[in-house]
């Protein structure tokens, strides 16, 4: 029987190959993470970052569990904001969690923080363990994404949220057609400058327009058990949040 296959950027390949690809790119640029996405983003990851914690509203106390979290970015942001609880980031990539520990704020949060190397389509946690999941960037990089959602939603508690931050599709074709010639032009270009990786980020940019737009990811979202699910663009639809609740 033939193995089944997926996408890595254009390519196809067999599913069991993407996830040790996907470990080679984030390996590879994880000591440059945080620098290439201000330069890629012109900072404006920032900004969709802290939209995610206002419509998230994190609360004291809350558990929250942070996959493809990398390094730390979403969980320094939500324990900043929830003034005291506990986060725990997943990565496929244990280079980045590496990086994220040596960050300060890894430092003086060490008390609320576990950093975990594990897969989102089968974390290694009991069900109902979680009040809160989130995952920015990275839901594309999953071989199957919506064994990923399935699993956020057996984590969670009743009562849990799911949120997903995750580069999307503009409604505009024309303003789409200006960011797909930055896309392709810029971004493998200060790949290359910056961590001197331009294949990685060609498969970033590519991983995007690869990823399915905002209704039908939507779709997948609520196949995954999820009630009052939402997405709000940002920057146009450059980038989406999704929300949804465990109930």
């Amino acid at each position: 029987m033939n193995e089944k296959t997926t996408h890595f950027g254009f390519q196809d390949i067999p599913e069991s190959e993407k996830a040790g690809r996907v470990r080679g790119v984030f390996g590879s640029v994880a000591s440059k993470y945080d620098v290439m996405n201000d330069a890629m983003s012109l900072g404006i990851h920032r900004i969709w970052k802290d939209a995610m914690m206002d419509w998230l509203a994190p609360r004291a106390g809350q558990r929250l569990l942070d996959v493809a979290g990398g390094t730390g970015d979403i969980s320094f942001r939500f324990l900043k904001r929830a003034g005291y609880g506990h986060a725990t980031v997943l990565d496929l990539t244990e280079p980045m969690l590496v990086e994220g520990r040596k960050r300060a704020e890894a430092e003086s949060m060490a008390d609320s923080l576990d950093w975990v190397v594990g897969d989102a389509m089968v974390l290694p946690f009991p069900n109902a363990s979680f009040d809160v999941y989130t995952i920015s960037f990275g839901i594309r990089n999953v071989t199957r994404p919506q064994e990923a959602l399935n699993e956020a939603f057996r984590v969670l508690k009743p009562g849990g949220r799911l949120m997903v931050l995750e580069f999307s599709q503009i409604p505009n074709e024309l303003m789409q057609k200006v960011y797909d010639l930055y896309s392709f032009n810029i971004i493998p270009r200060l790949g290359q400058m910056i961590a001197n990786d331009r294949d990685s980020y060609q498969y970033l940019v590519e991983s995007i327009r690869k990823f399915p737009d905002q209704e039908t990811f939507l779709g997948m979202v609520r196949q995954a058990g999820f009630e009052q699910a939402k997405y709000r663009n940002l920057s146009m639809g450059i980038a989406c949040l999704h929300s949804g609740w465990k109930i």
